[in-house]
Parts: structure tokens; C-alpha cells; sequence
């Protein structure tokens, strides 16, 4: 494939994913009787548009994939790449002395800064926010780092322990997709119960989804 035509797929692939991340494509393409759902678990199998995944929960959850559907991996990085002006995903929880604690941090690509803006809840952990923002400062200690984020002309201050989960996003294909491998699934859940999803992360070199 011609390196512009790949550039433009990956960008087009990998923001269909920021948007899904950031909250909004469940509110632009389901009905308002659909219910956003994120499955999180383990691939089972993959038959046509049929996705069988063991969830972390241990329920067997089928999910019917959109024609075109597309998917992305994680790939790791770290605190000490995280810098001012990059825009970050940040899944956190409230800590007792104040401020929050990052759970799993995810940094986007270039092409995707201010996609999904904002802070909003999650589902990581009860009690978890994620917030999607650019960086403004990155303060490292030897307990980790410090990151000021800001969003809506908002700010936020959240602390990134050691051995936080970090990632960013890369190019995967179907192949990718394959029993065994970890998995986030923005889904919708129809009237009827029925899982429907557009996008996928997959987990790839032993790196997996953290959000």
C-alpha cells in the first residue's frame, strides 16, 4: 500500500477509536434506545460478524460487528513520554489525601489531538473518570509523575504512579482478532439485548487494552 493511502487509513481507523473512547459515538450513531456498552475480556472466537469474548466477568458475550468494521492495538510506552502538548486519555480514580491517581494512561497519536474532549465517567473501576485533555505540565518524582491536564478550559491534576499501565494506539487487522487475545468493546445494546459494535482494541506483542 502507498504510504499516503496507509497514513490515511491508520488516521481514519485509529480516530473512529479516539471518538468511540471519548464517549461520542454512541450519542451520534445509536438510537436513543440503545445503551452504550464497553465489554472488556477475551476473544473466543470470530465467525463472519459474530465475536464470541469470555468477559472479565466471566460471562460468554456475543457481539455483532458492523459491516466495515475496524480495528486498532495498543502499544506500549511510558510516563517519561508523556509531554507537554500531548493529548492524553487518563482513566482515574479520586485520591483520600486529594487530587486523582491514574489507572491506565493512553497517549493518541498526533492526528487525533481534541478528539472526545472532556471528563467524564467510567467504567474501570466504580467510581473511575476518564478524561480525555492535552497536557500542560509533567512534573516526575521518583514515585512517578504529576500531569496537569487541561479540557474545556478546565484543569486537572492527576498523579501517574510507577508501573501504571501506559499505551499508545497502533495499526492492527482481523488477523489480530483471534482467540486468546484481550479485548475493549465499545458496544451498544439494542431493545432486544442484542450487542452490536463498530470498533475494536485489541491487545498485540503482549500488550493489552487498559482502558
Amino acid at each position: 500500500m502507498h504510504a499516503s493511502r496507509l497514513h490515511k487509513v491508520l488516521t481514519g481507523t485509529l480516530a473512529g477509536v479516539a471518538l468511540t473512547i471519548g464517549g461520542l459515538t454512541a450519542a451520534s450513531t445509536a438510537s436513543a434506545a440503545d445503551q452504550s456498552v464497553r465489554v472488556r475480556g477475551t476473544v473466543v472466537s470470530l465467525s463472519g460478524d459474530q465475536l464470541q469474548v469470555k468477559s472479565r466477568e466471566g460471562q460468554a458475550v456475543t457481539i455483532k460487528l458492523a459491516t466495515g468494521w475496524e480495528v486498532s492495538a495498543v502499544q506500549r510506552a511510558s510516563a517519561s513520554d508523556i509531554k507537554p502538548g500531548d493529548f492524553v486519555g487518563i482513566a482515574s480514580l479520586p485520591k483520600s489525601e486529594g487530587g486523582d491517581g491514574a489507572l491506565e494512561v493512553l497517549i493518541f497519536p498526533p492526528a487525533l489531538r481534541g478528539r472526545g474532549e472532556g471528563s467524564y465517567g467510567w467504567d474501570l473501576k466504580p467510581n473511575s473518570t476518564m478524561t480525555n485533555a492535552t497536557v500542560g505540565d509533567a512534573v516526575k518524582s521518583v514515585d512517578g509523575s504529576v500531569v496537569t491536564v487541561n479540557y474545556h478550559g478546565q484543569e486537572k491534576k492527576i498523579s501517574i504512579a510507577n508501573g501504571t499501565p501506559v499505551v499508545t494506539l497502533a495499526a492492527a487487522t482481523a488477523a489480530d482478532v483471534k482467540p486468546g487475545t484481550v479485548v475493549f468493546i465499545p458496544a451498544q445494546k439494542d431493545a432486544a439485548g442484542v450487542l452490536s459494535s463498530n470498533r475494536l482494541i485489541v491487545g498485540k506483542n503482549g500488550v493489552v487494552p487498559p482502558m
